[in-house]
């Protein structure tokens, strides 16, 4: 029986990809003590691993919204959070390396207290990586633009004071890189198929592609209309109530059914109430169908489907779902196309415009050209009437289920243990 601790950052798309990993040890007889925050609780006790709450020692958790919308795209601000974060937790985790005394460490790859930690203990270590592997090939699909390497320049020596409060206490961080990224020695899992992720020829042989990782659906949705377009801009930077005023506008004269999910950031009730309002008008006009040849000489008993929801089960939806207009998160993506669900794209980072041009390249989606609701609406009839999108979308789902998935994964942090 190995004994592993496991840490993570509190957000969803970084966390829902490891449960399987988790669950699959523990099935095995092998101990987990993951490291996570309150939100993740039950879905991480529920793998029979022990929840270990950090809630109290992140600074994330207690920013400002002003301030939790630099993290990523301040690299200063980011790497202070994270250096702030690690020294929070430090005697934490000394007490339990000593205590559990782990075979070995596994870390998201934003979990940089993790990495630290194994660094410092000299214990064997895994990075859990729920976007692409990067590395000077593939990194050049993130497209970083003039702007963003000069402010990257800028941050060094900020960045610089944050490594040396770390080698203050020990940690041997020689750079940014030593925490921010993973090179060809270090051990890696990454939730993608070598066919999607961009240049898997050129990472060595101790990274594992394992496929996306996705739970099996929590709840049977029902499917009201023959095509199903669920909408969703993720859990983090989702305050977008113009833009979901827009898709509903685009779409209330159509027969889709559609599935909106907006997060607590914004009045859900404001959406249903302009949706039904723009229904009700459509039926009372007779416009119903202005404009959309295919359903123009349908029944007006017979009217498009929107449903607004604060969250729901993206599993679920998307085993139904014939688009995704999503941000182009990489767990979203991944969790889209393992159920063959091609995508219309609007993403928000650069981290996400990255994982969209991969795969708009294969051609499982298309980029959005704006958010107004004329090019909603030419976005989503384009998905959902051109086979090509779901039969390349279907392509890559192929490719993520040959992968091994959580077995895998399980397999790979087993490996290293072995031979350390």
């Amino acid at each position: 029986m190995s004994r592993i601790l496991f840490f993570n950052i509190p957000a969803h798309g970084h966390t829902n990809p490891t449960l399987g990993m988790v669950r699959e040890l523990v099935r095995r007889g092998h101990q987990v003590r993951y490291y996570s925050y309150e939100p993740m609780r039950e879905k991480i006790e529920d793998t029979g691993a022990a929840f270990i709450a950090c809630d109290s020692f992140d600074r994330e958790r207690h920013l400002s919204a002003k301030d939790a919308a630099r993290v990523g795209k301040d690299l200063a601000f980011s790497v202070e959070i994270l250096t702030d974060t690690t020294l929070a937790l430090e005697e934490m985790v000394r007490r339990d390396v000593g205590r559990f005394k782990p075979d070995c460490i596994v870390a998201d790859s934003m979990a940089v207290w993790g990495k630290a930690a194994a660094l410092k203990y000299g214990i064997p270590f895994v990075s859990s990586t729920t976007t692409f592997a990067f590395n000077q090939y593939s990194s050049k699909i993130m497209g970083r633009r003039m702007r963003e390497a000069f402010a990257f320049l800028l941050a060094m020596p900020k960045v610089g004071r944050q490594i040396k409060r770390l080698k203050n206490h020990g940690y041997p961080i020689k750079n940014v890189l030593d925490i921010l990224q993973n090179d060809n020695d270090t051990h890696t899992i990454v939730y993608t198929s070598p066919e999607f992720q961009p240049c898997a020829d050129t990472f060595s042989d101790k990274y594992a592609f394992v496929g996306a990782s996705v739970r099996p659906a929590r709840e049977e949705i029902i499917k009201t209309r023959d095509k199903l377009l669920y909408i969703s801009m993720g859990t983090v930077n989702n305050d977008m109530l113009p833009f979901y005023e827009q898709c509903i506008r685009a779409l209330a004269g159509t027969d889709y059914q559609v599935l909106l999910s907006v997060g607590n950031a914004v009045d859900a009730r404001k959406l249903e109430e302009l949706a039904e309002c723009l229904l009700a008008d459509n039926l009372r006009t007779g416009s119903l169908y202005k404009g959309n040849p295919q359903t123009e000489s349908l029944s007006e008993e017979i009217y498009a489907d929107i449903t607004v929801y604060r969250e729901v089960d993206q599993v679920g939806v998307l085993k139904k779902a014939d688009v995704f207009l999503t941000h182009c998160g990489m767990n979203s993506v991944n969790e889209s196309l393992y159920f063959g669900v091609p995508l219309v794209m609007l993403p928000q980072t650069s981290e996400q415009r990255g994982v969209a041009r991969r795969a708009a390249e294969l051609g499982a989606g298309i980029l959005l050209e704006s958010a107004e609701p004329a090019a909603v609406l030419k976005a989503v009839r384009r998905v959902t009437q051109e086979k090509a999108f779901g039969e390349n979308a279907g392509k890559i789902s192929e490719g993520f289920r040959k992968c091994g998935g959580a077995e895998r994964a399980a397999d790979k942090i087993l490996e290293v243990i072995d031979i350390s």
